[in-house]
């Protein structure tokens, strides 16, 4: 029954924002490799299994069945040769029946991707012969596409904070910010108003242009008779350019610089959040990989045991009996089921690989195999470091600090608005009309042909002092809220950093002990098997090793992935980037 729980910590079951169990090759194992072509004796083939052919075609995009590379791979285990998904959901295939035949293998397969046979080549034709030489270069839907370089941690936390849809939306808040910033540093500018029209028909009125009687019959009023009329022509402005405003012009400005400072503070604050999950879903295909890995080899051993438990059948040996045969099958099928779901978590991590690289439909996208056991031991920093580091580097605190600026100089404008503006206003009025006089003095009202203009020094204000009261009390409210948030924000940052670095610490700890208690199990899977083979052990010795075995590697491998996961973590809460090497 054991077994159960070990198939199910060898399986990766992935979901966004989390990662499930699996493991991690381990160092010091030998003999994991099955075999590459022909099944073992008395076992029965998969439904669709074939026998690898000597130049297998492992070319079709999307296949979730791993494959073997005899001679490559860290050591502990066989290494399966990464993916090519596309970032589309699939349902993991239904699981077939035990057989080692059923998972090809490619002789010296590359460990980076899948190999692909290569189409044969095919003689040139007379007629392509005798045509080559006007043909210039070939069409490029004739040119084999390049393959692309798998993405490393490195590449893929980087296209994630570039390109990612919400790293472009808070870039354009950015822009936003740097707009209204441009607009708070020409508040000062004169605002021209100025209005352009004619309209017509006008009546006609003339006289001498000194402001005398009229001098023909249809100026006089009060009848029908409008004489030659015509139209009417005018144009008006005026402007204000501010001289002295008592500071408020000035305050203003310092508010709009604050603008672009808060944009980008939250901008990096997105990009570190995008960078982190780009972590967590390359991490998680990681143990998802490996948990197939694991769960090769458990269904490899089993498959071994089953077979020496038939073969001891036959023979009516009492070592054994039809119960025992009984357990290895259940065992076996149960391997099985958490391999379709380890295969549909690796899959899901390939889609949010996609996702968070902004990869297209048609995009393939390739990640390099990584064990996630670290050689050597990263220094984790000291808490006391961290806060230090999060206090300089979180952009929050950037955010925080440029918005009470800005708040504060809203104050100052509110205080300063009961005092009035000086500025020098300048205004004009020009109006021509076709059937009217000019009047040539300026002592004759002549709103038909004006040309007036001027320039002066003015004052504006208003009174409205109540209304002032209520907006200068609500800004020093607004500030006093944003003071408050600031504490909130820094007391939550420090408690983020002192649980993920407390979370870090810890997965090192697990970490070193399950890799230690791995090994043991090893050695004792080793001496059971060795036992049973030999006749001296009996199922249970057998079946209580695979279940230690499995557990420990399942239990290391997810400890190292809290181990990478929480280095990424601790980088995201301390505002500093992730070093390629994490």
């Amino acid at each position: 029954m054991a077994l159960v729980l070990a198939a199910g910590v060898a399986g990766a079951q992935l979901t966004p924002g989390s990662v499930g169990t699996g493991s991690s090759p381990s160092p010091g194992s030998t003999g994991s490799t099955p075999a590459p072509s022909t099944p073992a004796p008395g076992a029965t083939p998969a439904p669709g299994a074939m026998p690898a052919p000597a130049t297998p075609d492992l070319g079709t995009p999307g296949s979730d069945v791993p494959t073997t590379v005899p001679g490559t791979g860290a050591p502990g285990g066989t290494r399966p040769t990464p993916r090519v998904g596309t970032g589309g959901r699939e349902l993991p295939p239904s699981p077939p029946g035990i057989a080692p035949s059923s998972i090809e293998e490619t002789p010296g397969s590359s460990q980076r991707g899948q190999a692909i046979s290569p189409a044969p080549a095919l003689a040139p034709s007379a007629e392509a012969e005798q045509v080559k030489d006007g043909v210039t270069e070939a069409p490029d839907s004739e040119e084999t596409p390049a393959r692309r370089a798998p993405l490393t941690l490195a590449q893929l936390v980087a296209r994630a904070r570039e390109s990612d849809s919400r790293v472009e939306e808070a870039t354009a808040e950015l822009r936003k910010f740097q707009a209204l910033y441009q607009q708070a540093r020409w508040a000062w500018f004169p605002k021209f108003e100025i209005t352009v029209g004619a309209g017509g028909p006008t009546p006609e009125a003339r006289n001498d242009g000194l402001g005398g009687p009229p001098t023909t019959e249809a100026t006089f009023k009060g009848d029908l008779n409008f004489g030659r009329v015509g139209v009417t022509m005018f144009s008006t402005g005026n402007a204000v350019l501010p001289l002295y405003t008592f500071g408020k012009l000035t305050a203003l400005e310092k508010a709009g610089a604050q603008g672009p400072v808060l944009g980008a503070a939250l901008r990096e604050r997105m990009r570190n959040e995008v960078g982190f999950q780009a972590a967590q879903a390359y991490f998680g295909y990681q143990l998802a990989r490996s948990g197939l890995q694991q769960i090769e080899e458990v269904a490899k051993r089993l498959e071994d045991a089953g077979q020496r438990i038939d073969r001891l059948l036959k023979e009516d040996s009492a070592q054994v009996s039809a119960v025992d045969s009984y357990k290895v099958r259940f065992f076996r099928q149960l391997v099985e089921a958490r391999k379709a779901e380890a295969l549909q978590g690796r899959q899901l991590a390939l889609a949010a690989i996609g996702l968070l690289a902004n990869a297209g439909p048609d995009d393939v996208v390739m990640v390099v195999e990584e064990d996630l056991e670290l050689e050597e031991d990263v220094p984790v920093p000291s808490l006391e470091q961290a806060l230090v580091r999060a206090e300089q580097y979180r952009p929050e605190f950037t955010a925080v600090a440029a918005g009470i600026a800005a708040r504060e100089q809203e104050v100052f404008i509110r205080e300063r608005s009961y005092y009035p503006d000086l500025g020098l206003a300048g205004f004009y009025d020009v109006r021509f009309t076709t059937s009217a006089t000019r009047q040539r003095t300026p002592f004759a009202f002549d709103p038909f042909n004006d040309r007036t203009a001027g320039l002066g020094l003015v004052m504006r204000g208003t009174f409205d002092i109540p209304i002032k009261d209520a907006q200068l009390e609500q800004a020093r409210a607004e500030l006093d809220k944003l003071r408050a948030q600031e504490k909130q924000i820094r007391a939550g940052i420090r408690l983020e950093v002192a649980k993920v670095h407390g979370e870090l610490v810890a997965a090192w700890s697990r970490a070193r002990a399950f890799g230690e208690a791995e090994r043991n199990a090893r050695r004792w899977v080793t001496a059971a098997f060795t036992a049973f083979d030999l006749g001296t052990g009996d199922t249970r010795d057998l079946v209580d090793a695979f279940t230690a075995y499995a557990q420990a590697s399942g239990d290391k491998g997810k400890s190292w992935h809290d181990v990478r996961v929480g280095m990424a973590a601790l980088a995201r809460v301390t505002g500093a980037p992730l070093a390629p090497s994490e």
